[in-house]
């Protein structure tokens, strides 16, 4: 049964971990006004859209490097905890803008984020590999 919790918790971060890195690379590499036309905070946030595409950066890499290396892999605990909390920042950054009927994928990586740091934490662990000289 572990193995497929592994498998399933594998494809839930390598989803979250493509959906960041491919919203950090719009974010880092458009400009502006190209990202206005889909989103329409992002003209009048610009700052905004730099840091938190530094952010979806650090997320998607933080998802699934640190277990594909074995190094410190209680890191995928923390990103996915870190996600569900910015998730939740980005609800309600849109509903008070009142952009509440774009929350879906907010609410849809939210909970995905959660799943992978229960599932991490509880139910397939990734053992850390030992270096030794």
């Amino acid at each position: 049964m572990n193995k497929n919790w592994n498998t399933v918790l594998w494809i839930c971060q390598a989803f979250l971990a493509a959906g960041f890195i491919i919203g950090a690379y719009l974010k880092l590499s458009y400009p502006i006004s190209e990202l206005a036309e889909m989103w329409p905070w992002a003209g009048e946030n610009q700052r905004l859209v730099r840091i938190t595409g530094v952010l979806d950066l650090v997320t998607g890499i933080g998802l699934v490097l640190p277990g594909l290396l074995k190094i410190r892999p209680s890191l995928i605990i923390w990103a996915a905890f870190g996600t569900v909390l910015m998730m939740l920042g980005a609800i309600v950054f849109h509903v008070s803008r009142g952009e509440g009927s774009d929350i879906g994928i907010n609410i849809v990586y939210l909970l995905l984020a959660a799943f992978t740091a229960w599932g991490r934490l509880k139910k397939a662990p990734i053992a850390e590999t030992s270096i030794q000289a």
